[in-house]
């Protein structure tokens, strides 16, 4: 996603700026900007902002829309439909920046400045065709302006057109796009009903969603408005959001016969990146219910419990036959058997693995740290999604464990090293860097917290009377005096052990999303009706509070 980059910042850092643009070229009114060394200025007067191989163009940097935070989102993107590519054109020989007979096609639904399109054009083996859509002329006009700048026309064509339309109308087989990728600024549903259909049998659908304050659980009424489920408020709210995007892109594949195949699925800073294989197949459309289900979370102790929306057995006739089955349920009771609070209810959501290990590993081993910038941190990312916990869906997050059991948190290989001298399997998380995905069971997870409070000689007294990690605390389990703290050899991961790099730094001031796209990438193109509605509400307010005033004078001279 390519968004607007603010300017700003005090007359100090103003100063400075402009003074190194005097030295070395570069925009003077470059204040406030992350990546300064990406910004200059041509000899036409252009703001030009370099990205990997390709250099975009603005009018001003007032005008810039690019966001350098969302590089690693393009950066991914890129490697991820070069592997993508190779795995559908083995034994072709391709060169980037070509175009190849043989190749595939790429659409870019939302397009903005075409930065994206361009680098796939320059930076990815195997293309056929790039289409670089989006629904505004200006914005459809700098594209075009790029394209030309970077010498990419036989590859990249802009479009100017509703984005949904323009999937719809190549819905037929052989006119289907082998990669979609969509972007919006907010969430993709609107989009997904058309881009299921005009993805090609195999091909690769690139999904982002930025609006994780619904996902995360904060307005469930608006998530099951737009994704067809419930968000919890959990600690493990990042990956609940990952899967519930999951499970509304196989709930819009299989109305049309087909189902996806989660190759890598990520939660980023502040959005969900997902990248998933749209097959063909009414029968594995079938075992959809099986790869879905409710999360049930206590409303005390957040212990989480899951309830698939079907299962499969093996067909008593045999030959690989496959029995779909109702399961039975509810999975807990109507009380939490470990606090006695009730449960809240959500999802459904993805329950099946969310990567393609195999596509993973090969992924990365085809990353090119010359060719990345955010190669570091796209290592540790996949690295640590290698060793994740494949199918354990949702993850605890020991902070919050230790808060609920009012204890201080010990080192996380203590835990870890717990879990797995039981018997246990246990990982971490890309998600939550805090989060523990663990097959052990609830029971022992309240055990363990138990056992460290004994062995730290932590006392009860700040747990008030009746709270969940009083009656948890207060309880005795025979698993209490088994478990056992001793540094176990597996407990601290490799991702961990070389101190990979998988979380964002703050890059500037207040990053993030930013604002929204203005339709104009072009000089003195105003939004007349920002202009317009600008402090609107205090101008209603003084006028109300004159009219009050007229009154008052009004009522005062006739009571003379």
């Amino acid at each position: 996603m390519v968004e607007p980059m603010k300017a700003g910042g005090d007359m100090d850092e103003q100063e400075e700026a402009e003074a190194a643009a005097d030295k070395t070229g570069s925009l003077k009114e470059s204040s406030g900007v992350c990546h300064k060394d990406r910004f200059t200025q041509n000899s036409d007067g252009w703001t030009v902002v370099k990205e990997g191989q390709a250099e975009v163009l603005f009018p001003s940097l007032n005008d810039v829309f690019y966001n350098p935070v969302q590089e690693f989102n393009r950066d991914l993107s890129t490697a991820v439909i070069q592997a993508h590519a190779m795995q559908q054109l083995e034994g072709v020989e391709c060169v980037a920046g070509e175009v190849c007979n043989e190749g595939i096609s790429v659409l870019e639904a939302l397009a903005a400045s075409g930065l994206r399109s361009i680098r796939f054009a320059k930076e990815i083996r195997g293309l056929k065709s790039v289409v670089a859509n989006d629904w505004s002329k200006q914005a459809t006009e700098s594209i075009r302006r790029n394209v030309s700048h970077n010498k990419v026309e036989q590859l990249v064509t802009p479009h100017n057109g509703d984005a949904s339309l323009l999937m719809y109308q190549h819905k037929q087989p052989k006119e289907r796009f082998h990669v979609i990728d969509l972007d919006p600024y907010g969430s993709p549903t609107p989009f997904l009903d058309s881009a299921v259909q005009a993805v090609s049998d195999g091909g690769l659908l690139c999904v982002t969603a930025t609006d994780m304050a619904v996902l995360c659980g904060n307005s469930p009424e608006t998530c099951y408005t737009k994704y067809g489920a419930i968000a919890l408020k959990t600690r493990s709210c990042h990956e609940f959001a990952v899967r519930i995007l999951l499970q509304c892109l196989e709930s819009h594949a299989n109305r049309y016969g087909r189902y996806i195949e989660p190759l890598l699925s990520l939660s980023i800073d502040f959005y969900c990146r997902v990248f998933v294989r749209v097959q063909t197949g009414q029968a594995v459309c079938k075992q959809s219910t099986s790869k879905l289900g409710q999360v049930y979370q206590c409303t005390g102790c957040e212990s989480l419990a899951l309830q698939p929306l079907g299962r499969l057995t093996t067909h008593k006739q045999g030959g690989g036959h496959i029995k779909y089955c109702l399961p039975s349920g509810p999975p807990v009771d109507r009380h939490c058997a470990h606090c006695g609070n009730s449960h809240h209810i959500g999802g459904p959501i993805w329950l099946a693995p969310i990567h393609n290990l195999p596509f993973v590993t090969d992924l990365l081993e085809s990353l090119s740290e010359d060719q990345f910038q955010t190669y570091p941190r796209m290592v540790g990312m996949l690295s640590m999604v290698l060793e994740e916990l494949q199918d354990i869906p949702l993850y605890y997050e020991l902070a919050r464990l230790c808060n609920i059991t009012k204890q201080s948190q010990g080192k996380l290989t203590i835990y870890l090293s717990a879990l797995l001298n039981a018997g246990y399997r246990v990982s971490l998380t890309h998600a939550n860097k805090h989060g523990i995905k663990t097959d052990a069971p609830n029971t022992f997870i309240w055990s363990m917290m138990r056992a460290w409070a004994k062995k730290e000689g932590r006392v009860k007294s700040n747990l008030s009377e009746g709270s969940p990690g009083r009656i948890i605390m207060d309880k005795r389990e025979d698993a209490d005096d088994s478990v056992c703290f001793d540094e176990h050899p597996l407990a601290n991961p490799e991702s961990r052990k070389n101190s990979l790099k998988r979380f964002q730094m703050n890059p500037e001031r207040n990053w993030g999303p930013k604002m929204r796209s203005k339709t104009s990438t072009l000089k003195n193109m105003q939004n007349s009706k920002k202009l317009k509605n600008q402090g609107k509400y205090s101008k209603k307010k003084l006028s109300e509070d004159g009219d009050l005033r007229a009154k008052k004078l009004r009522t005062d001279s006739e009571s003379i």
